[in-house]
């Protein structure tokens, strides 16, 4: 994981997208309209990452906290500084808890601050 943030920080989403798991699910921990699971690999990477590719500039700083591994569980508290593409500050705080199996990641929970994702991109539940 810890390659695969150091890509990410670099804008190549391609090995995270590729240590997908196809039948991946990534759930939002949220409340309201922000708790949705996107279910299965093309869902995360057509609905989740292309909205996140529309509303957030592909410049931007992936800060990686801690990574705590146990058994298929990966645990990852991160930062994300970016800009809205019309120019607003958007730095989040996240803690990522992820299942393998086979190699594969196949479960994402985000926890991160909702109110924040409100204030900056609305209450719709939508990136």
């Amino acid at each position: 994981m810890q390659n695969i943030f150091a890509e990410m920080a670099k804008g190549n989403l391609d090995p995270f997208v590729d240590i997908m798991a196809e039948d991946m699910q990534w759930s939002w921990m949220g409340t309201e309209s922000w708790n949705h699971t996107f279910k299965g690999k093309y869902s995360v990477v057509n609905e989740l990452l292309a909205a996140v590719k529309e509303t957030l500039n592909q410049s931007y700083e992936v800060e990686l906290h801690q990574i705590i591994s146990e058994g298929d569980f990966v645990v990852i508290e991160h930062t994300g500084k970016n800009t809205t593409t019309d120019g607003r500050p958007y730095h989040n705080r996240y803690c990522w808890v992820c299942r393998f199996s086979d190699g594969k990641l196949k479960e994402l929970r985000e926890y991160m601050d909702t109110e924040l994702v409100t204030k900056t991109f609305g209450a719709d539940g939508k990136p």
